[in-house]
């Protein structure tokens, strides 16, 4: 179950040119990765106001620079280790300040001990949990595995969804938590697999 992350093939190709414009004037991929850092915070701005047009297209400067970073390193043949370190740092970043954000607007539309901006910390906590089993996996020697049923993309197309519509904002919240959940558990479950097959 890829979930959105199907689409990631489809829109590297959209940026190709960016890339081509990196690769001729030797831009570290690294500054993409910071390209992703800056979106994530003004998409945050956008959201804690509850501007959802502005933050869908930040967002969109954060998937941007998120996919650019190891796109540029690719082309340019300077992936390293560091770079890998900084992409996650970046990505884990930006996912907590946008979740910063919607916690601000909860705080706003509902009040800081609202159930909103109790579940939106709970659905920030959880957002990390994917990633968190993955990378765990892939130091167990499994694969890196991205992608849904409800991974970084999904959860940027949420947090619009609950920009746009903040009374809504408990079902999205629980939405994004049970998401990430069964995201979790089904990468635990393909790395469980593959490990155990190495194993034997």
């Amino acid at each position: 179950m890829q979930g959105l992350y199907a689409l990631k093939p489809w829109y590297s190709r959209r940026l190709g040119r960016i890339v081509r414009f990196a690769v001729d004037r030797n831009i570290s991929p690294d500054v993409f990765t910071l390209v992703g850092i800056v979106g994530a915070v003004l998409a945050a701005v956008c959201v804690a106001l509850g501007c959802w047009l502005p933050a869908l297209l930040m967002l969109g400067v954060r998937l941007g620079g998120a996919n650019l970073d190891g796109a540029v390193a690719r082309a340019r043949e300077v992936s390293r280790p560091w770079g890998f370190v900084l992409n996650e740092i970046g990505d884990r970043s930006s996912d907590l300040i946008v979740f910063g954000g919607l916690f601000v607007l909860a705080a706003r539309t509902a009040g800081v001990t609202s159930g909103a901006a109790i579940l939106t910390c709970v659905a920030a906590a959880a957002a990390t949990l994917p990633t968190t089993a993955s990378l765990a996996a892939a130091g167990a020697g499994a694969t890196r595995r991205n992608g849904g049923p409800f991974g970084k993309t999904e959860r940027c197309l949420a947090v619009v969804v609950a920009t746009a519509l903040p009374g809504l904002l408990v079902w999205i919240c629980a939405i994004v938590i049970a998401g990430s959940l069964l995201t979790a558990a089904l990468r635990l479950r393909a790395a469980h697999r593959e490990l155990r097959g190495t194993a034997a």
